[in-house]
């Protein structure tokens, strides 16, 4: 028998190589990651990116206290848009009181909650109410319904010595009763009852509270809610 030629064994080598660099494609490819794959949970966008692309761009989360101011402790006095009566009102910790009067006869207390935007819905005694806006923690205007009648109002954030007084105490035998607005600019606008009745009332110190009621002293106090 002949052995085999050079030929053959040539040709057997070449088809062995061209065998061996199919095999090699055929598995390098596999193993190969694609470079725009989704990302693995627990892996950020920028670690799967291709190399040389930007990085996502993200907006901070608005912060809930950002967009709306805290309402302020502080106090408001100011008159009717008719002149004749004058409103005040006092803010503390979310809660108001507020107090009208013309300076004669009439006059109301009113209460209640502030809403986060600034919007007040007071509360009095015979139906009374008091709706108002805050603007800016400078201003509040709005509407008062006093008696049946209602009243357009504008009061400025005030400083001492303006702003809401009341005293109460007994003189000669009578209950009193009595409330003082005191504007900017130091006029004031009261009404004192005795017993229930009402009528104008003297004017305070501002400074010390001090006000003589029928020939006795007594102190009015800032009023806060």
């Amino acid at each position: 028998m002949k052995r085999p030629g050079p030929l053959f064994t040539l040709l057997a080598g070449l088809v062995f190589a061209v065998f061996l660099l199919a095999l090699n494609a055929t598995t390098g490819t596999k193993g190969t990651s694609n470079p725009y794959r989704p990302a693995s949970p627990g892996v950020s966008a920028s670690a799967t990116a291709p190399a040389g692309s930007a990085p996502p761009v993200t907006s901070p989360a608005p912060s809930p206290s950002a967009s709306r101011a805290a309402v302020p402790n502080a106090d408001y006095a100011g008159r009717t848009d008719d002149g004749s009566s004058a409103v005040a009102v006092s803010l503390r910790g979310g809660r108001a009181i507020a107090y009208f009067c013309d300076g004669h006869d009439k006059e109301s207390w009113l209460k209640g909650a502030v809403a986060q935007d600034g919007t007040l819905k007071l509360t009095g005694a015979h139906g009374d109410r008091l709706d108002g806006t805050l603007k800016g923690n400078r201003l509040i205007s709005g509407t008062t319904e006093v008696g049946g009648q209602r009243y357009a109002f504008t009061a400025d954030r005030a400083v001492k010595p303006s702003g809401l007084y009341r005293a109460t105490a007994t003189v000669r035998g009578a209950k009193i009763d009595g409330g003082w607005i005191v504007l900017p600019g130091g006029r004031q606008v009261g009404v004192v009852e005795r017993d229930g009745t009402p009528a104008a009332a003297p004017e305070i110190d501002p400074e010390t509270g001090a006000v003589t009621i029928d020939g006795q002293k007594v102190v009015a106090r800032p009023v806060t809610p």
